[in-house]
Parts: structure tokens; sequence; C-alpha cells
């Protein structure tokens, strides 16, 4: 962890606000740059998080940057377009943690993922729970059998938003709809879960949703099935609110990860006739911190993807949403075909 880099940001949101305050607190990392639609923000994102160096260049294109200017890039744009600027990055020499999901659908992901192999630069989904500390200790219950065999993980992504059809989260051309936004959530959790016990076979879908006056998913349940026997539950909504408890269900007891799951700092472990067992593994910053450490960490080895979240997991995921989303019948008006 004594690579130093420079990073931009692509991005200059709400989200990537989170992102710089946890660069700041990571010793060797500098923001080197901020590429926004507008110059202007750009700049008043780079001048609060230059910290007390050479401060950030604020621009306009990801092709604005000079050649050497940055190390790495950290994608924060809308969903739609993740694929342009991880492209235009990784074909500028560049490694790249870009925000969940990686991209709308799996197919751009795969190649995406092609890309960054042909060109030996780092592509790592930003998929920050994985790499929380407190996800060791649960892996660690599963891998020493402490709950026997999973047979079952429920989860719950639920809030309240106020209905705004130009909000990311509801308008169909930025990418909307809980599948994309919320949904990965459990169902990456899921896939890295059961990969502890050897499970790595894709499951069998089905899902129902209501779909909002916008055009996309507002509220979505979920059932997977998996070929070693265990089943999903997840039911993910914009339109309430939820426990937001992610539960691993096993032959002697269950394991839950308390909500906000997605963030969790406090896990407990539940056998029959024992007392609960509770852990609390704070975070350090505010969360972000992990998958930054990850990704300084995989770029120093010279890796082209993460051991945590590697591409086939990102694109299996994106591939169970595509499902979902025809199932459902969302499209979106960028798609092709």
């Amino acid at each position: 962890m004594t690579l130093p880099l420079r990073w931009a940001v692509v991005g200059p949101g709400a989200i990537a606000q989170r992102f710089a305050q946890a660069l700041a607190g990571i010793p060797g990392q500098r923001l080197a740059a901020v590429v926004g639609r507008e110059a202007a923000r750009a700049q008043a994102f780079a001048g609060r998080w230059s910290g007390g160096g050479e401060p950030a260049r604020a621009c306009t294109s990801i092709e604005s940057l000079a050649p050497g200017e940055v190390d790495a890039v950290y994608v924060a744009t809308p969903h739609p377009a993740h694929g342009a600027a991880v492209r235009t990055a990784l074909e500028a020499g560049l490694h790249v943690l870009c925000e969940k999901p990686l991209v709308t659908n799996a197919d751009e992901a795969a190649d995406l993922c092609a890309l960054a192999r042909s060109r030996g630069r780092l592509l790592m989904e930003a998929f920050w729970s994985r790499l929380l500390p407190v996800m060791p200790v649960v892996r660690g219950w599963i891998g020493d059998g402490r709950i026997g065999r999973v047979q079952g993980l429920q989860a719950s992504f639920c809030f309240a938003l106020p209905f705004d059809p130009t909000a990311r989260h509801f308008d169909p051309a930025l990418g909307g709809g809980v599948l994309l936004d919320i949904g990965v959530y459990p169902l990456g959790l899921a896939r890295d879960l059961l990969a502890v016990q050897g499970e790595h076979g894709e499951p069998s879908l089905h899902v129902v949703g209501r779909i909002g006056a916008s055009g996309v998913e507002e509220r979505v349940a979920m059932m997977l099935a998996w070929p070693g026997g265990a089943v999903g539950q997840f039911v993910c909504a914009f339109d309430g609110r939820a426990p937001n408890d992610l539960v691993v269900l096993g032959e002697a007891g269950h394991i839950t990860l308390h909500g906000p799951f997605w963030e969790c700092t406090r896990a407990s472990l539940a056998l029959h006739g024992e007392p609960v067992q509770t852990v609390e593994q704070p975070l350090r910053i505010n969360g972000f911190e992990y998958e930054i450490e990850e990704a300084i960490r995989c770029i120093a080895q010279g890796r082209v993807e993460s051991p945590a979240v590697p591409h086939t997991d990102t694109v299996a995921v994106l591939r169970q949403v595509d499902a979902m989303r025809r199932t459902l019948g969302v499209r979106f008006p960028f798609e092709r075909g």
C-alpha cells in the first residue's frame, strides 16, 4: 500500500464527494484532476478536495488530460455514461475504478473487461460492500461451517423517494430503475458469499415488479435458485421502507448483516441454543477507502482485475439484471437492437 497514485474523478457529483473524502485519508494518494461536463462545477469540486498540495486541475473531458497527468480514474457519472468514460480511460492507458453498475448491460461489460486485459490496465467495479471490514468475518463464519451449508439468502433494500421523472432513479434516459441502482447489491453479495462454499453456478431467476409512470421498475421482488440448492429472496424498492438487513440462512443457524447491509458495520451469528455472537467493525473513514485501497493493491501487483471484485462477477450480475429487465419489459431509450 505504498504506491503513490494521481487520480482523476470523472463526474463530480454526490458519490464522487464520498470518494474524494476517502481518497484524502489515504497516504500517498492525490486528486490530480476533475472531469465534469460543467467547468464551474468541476472547478468547485477540485477546489474543495485538492488539499494542501498541488491543486487538482478541472477539465471537461478525459481526452483533455495531458499524457502522464494522472495514473487512474474514478468514474461516477450516471450509469449510461460509464461505458464511454471507461473505454476512453483504458485506451489512454489509465487504470479505472468505476461505480456500480459498471455499465448498463452485460455485453458491454464483457467488452470493456476484454479491453482492460488487452491494455494491461486495472478495471474494477467499485463494489465497496464486498470490501468492508466486516465481510471477512462473515465469510469466515460461512467458510468454517458455523451455520452449516448455506440454504438461502434474504435481503431488502428499500427506501422512499419522491417521484421525479427527471431524477436519475426514475429517468429511463439515465438508466433509472431499482435493478441497476440498488438491485446489484444483493445480487453481487449473494454471489460473493455463496462462492465461499464453492457455489459458482448461475441461478435460475424469477422476478416480479411494479413499473412506475416513467417506465422503469420502482419495486422488484426477485427469487433465485442456484444449482447447489441455495435460494435467494430479495426485494428492492424506491417506494417504501424495510429493515434492509441481509440474512444468510444455514442448516445450523443464520448470519445477519445488519441494515443498511450495503454499508454494514455489524454482523451477528445466531446458532440454536447459543448466545448470539455480534461483531462490530466500524469504518475507518466512510467505507470507500477499502475499494480504493484494493485498487491500489491491484495496480501495484500489475493486476487487470481485482480478485475481490472479479470481472466474471461483474458480468454475471449484469446478465441477471438484463434477464430481469427483459422479463419486466423495461427498455432504455439508448439501447440498440
